[in-house]
Parts: structure tokens; sequence; C-alpha cells
């Protein structure tokens, strides 16, 4: 019946996609507006980087969670209850009245995101076969750039024309109002685009699913990869518009609007380009897939350690326009092999456990950490040169030997 309907699958991705650009226009509105929060609120740098951490908190502690719940329960409940969660949390940060309650509402905007961030990749691989998989989920994370550049350009200007609250407000209410919109959603069964039982392949009992994930060393080397270049973006994004400001002299708006239109722009061009380009790779050899990976974190290293030195502002928003573009070129071929690296019974699973470990090790600290290095070395240039490239350089590590393994193992099938 579902096979006759090939529409179904495409817009089922399509209000997802949707979806997934809300939640990273709701988690990078605080950037945005971060230096008018420190402004009114009276805060540290190292302050300000702590309230993306406890966002980070409340998402990554979270996913083990709802990925468990996500291999074994409806998932439409779970993913609504989600958007519902994470945008009354947006909305209430613009009614915080000081640090310690903005701290809980992020808090709870990353517990709501979990829900949602961790079980929508799986049903996306339980909509399209594995030919078409990378593609849908490239299509499903283009949202990433799309939703922060919103985030960014419409954050900037509503905290300049009404206030950072109004900026927070806005994004919750559109969230709130939306959010029933998942409940017309069908659900694939589990292994539907598989054309396998999820039950021929086993079932891990209780929490020991995610023990048994290190088991597979190609999700281990992805997921470590994708850790440290997580620590990169987490910290870059977090302090570019403030780095723009404090480093270069523009305007909060100006700087918010450079920052949010680049992010899209090469957000968008590389998060297709790297994701189709993927998979006309990995069809013909097997390999497009890592070798993304490698070469794009290879290549963004010594481009935003370029970005972050030089003195002339022209010069610096190129390079970090061309640093933004090859980081996103993994975008789609990451999470694909996040997937496709586990058994089917373990999507969810492996999805959670790859939120948790990138984030715990990752985004969760880094904007705190380049705030810390900010504070004691009297500012902030310093911080982001020497800490976010050298992350670049251990993915790039980790990448380059998935590219080793997966050769190692086409090797021994081969002559099996």
């Amino acid at each position: 019946m579902n096979e006759k309907k090939p529409l179904w699958p495409v817009a089922s991705l399509l209000v997802l996609t949707g979806f997934n650009l809300f939640d990273y226009l709701d988690r990078t509105i605080l950037a945005s507006v971060l230096p008018r929060v420190r402004e009114d609120l009276g805060l540290t740098y190292q302050q300000g980087g702590s309230l993306t951490t406890a966002f980070m908190l409340g998402y990554f502690l979270t996913s083990p969670i709802f990925g468990y719940l996500g291999d074994r329960v409806p998932r439409r409940w779970l993913i609504t209850a989600g958007v519902a969660v994470w945008s009354l949390g947006t909305l209430l940060s613009g009614k915080a009245p000081g640090f310690g309650t903005l701290l809980a509402f992020r808090a709870l905007v990353g517990f709501g995101e979990a829900s949602f961030g961790t079980i929508s990749p799986s049903w996306i691989a339980d909509l399209f076969p594995t030919a078409r998989r990378n593609n849908a989920i490239t299509i499903f994370y283009f949202a990433i750039p799309v939703g922060s550049a919103i985030g960014y350009v419409l954050g900037g200007w509503i905290a300049v024309h009404y206030g950072w609250r109004a900026a927070f407000g806005f994004a919750g209410f559109a969230g709130l109002a939306l959010a029933g919109a998942l409940l017309l959603l069908r659900e694939p069964p589990r292994g539907a685009s598989d054309r396998v039982a999820v039950a021929a392949h086993g079932t891990v009992v209780g929490w020991s699913v995610y023990r048994e994930l290190a088991r597979f060393p190609r999700y281990v080397l992805v997921v470590l990869g994708y850790t440290a270049q997580t620590f990169a973006m987490g910290g870059f994004q977090n302090w570019a518009p403030t780095f723009l400001c404090e480093v270069h002299g523009m305007k909060l708006d100006a700087a918010d609007l450079f920052f949010g239109g680049s992010l899209a722009a090469t957000g968008l061009v590389a998060t297709l380009a790297g994701g189709f380009t993927a998979t006309w790779w990995q069809r013909r050899t097997g390999m497009g897939y890592a070798w993304v990976l490698a070469l794009s974190a290879a290549a963004a290293a010594p481009v935003a350690f370029a970005a972050f030195s030089v003195t002339d502002l022209n010069f610096a928003r190129t390079l970090l326009v061309l640093a933004m573009f090859l980081l996103f070129l993994s975008t789609g071929p990451v999470n694909t092999l996040i997937l496709e690296t586990v058994p089917i019974h373990m999507r969810a699973s492996s999805m959670a456990a790859s939120i948790f470990v990138i984030h715990l090790f990752g985004d969760l600290w880094s904007p705190q950490f380049v705030g810390y290095l900010s504070d004691r070395w009297g500012g902030l240039q310093r911080a982001v040169l020497w800490v976010l490239p050298i992350a670049l350089v251990v993915s790039a590590f980790f990448w380059s030997w998935l590219v080793w393994w997966t050769k190692r193992e086409k090797a021994a099938a081969a002559s099996a």
C-alpha cells in the first residue's frame, strides 16, 4: 500500500526538515543576541559561554533516553512533545529575569531538542532505501545552516529593533503554534526501507545497546572525528558574531547579517554538494562517505587558522566563508554513516550515543572554554585562533583513520 504512494516519504521528509530548521533557529538565537544579553544581565565571557553549555547539558544528557525509546516505542508522539518543549523553553528564555533562570530555560530547550534530534534521523532512514538514504539525510540536515542563519539574522535584527527578549519570544511562539503538524505524519515500520524485519537482526536488550555500539569500529571512528569537529564548530558558532564585533569592529546587526547570510549560503550549497557528491562517490567505490569526511576536515583546519589570524576584515570574511563551506561538506555523509555502520535495530540508539558523545566532549564546553581563555588572555582572538583549528586537525586524523579502516574492510570482504 505504501509503495503506491511515493509522495508520502517525500512529504514526511519535508515536514521533518522544516522542523529541523526551527530546531537550529531556536538554538542559535542565543548566539545572535549574546552581546546584548551579556550587557543587560552583566555577564562575563565565561558566563555567556555557559548559557550554551546549559543547552547542551539538557540536550546530550537526555538523548540516550530518547534513543532507547526511539528504538522501542512509537516515535510520532515523542518528537511532537520534543518540539513543544523546546519551543516553550525558547519562549521562557525571553522572560528570564537573570542568569540562573536563563540557564534553566536553555537546558529545557536542549531537553526538547534531544527528542527530535535523536529520533527523526532513524525515521527518515526507514522512509528511504540505501541508495537514496544519504540524499534524504542530506536534505534533512541542510536545515542546519539555513535554520542557524535565520536564527542569526532574525535574532540580530529583532534584538537591535525590539530587544533580545523579543527575539526569543518570536521563535518560541512560532514553534508552539506549528508543533501539532507532526501528528499528521504516518510513521513507517522500523526497517521498512531495508525490506527486512528488524527482529531478524536480533534485539539488544535494555541499556546494553550502548555498550554494544563500541563493537563497531567504523561507527566509533565516525563519532570520534565528529566530536572534534563539533568542538570546533560549537566554539566558533557561539562566538563568531562577537569575534567580528570585537576584533574587526563590525556592528552587531551587521556581524549577525554577514555571518547568518554566509552560513545560509555556504551551508546550503556545501551540505547539498557534499551529500550528493558523497552518494555518487559511494555508489562507485564504496568509499565516498569516508573520503568526504576526511578531506573536508583536513582542508578546513588551515583555512580556519588563517581566518582567525589575518587583520584585514575583507580577507578574514572571505576565509571564514571558505572555512564554513568546507565544514558543511560532511553534514550528510557523517549522519548517514552513524545510521549505516550499525544494525537496523540500533539506529535510534546509535544516533543518541553519537549526540551524547559529540556534545559531552565537543560543544558542551567549547564555548565556555573559549570564553574562559578569552577572559584570561584579555581578548577573544587568541582563544579562537589556537583552540578551534587544532580541533579540526584532530577531526581529520580520526576520519582519515576511517578511510583506512573502510579500505581494510573492503579488501577483506573481496578476498573472502
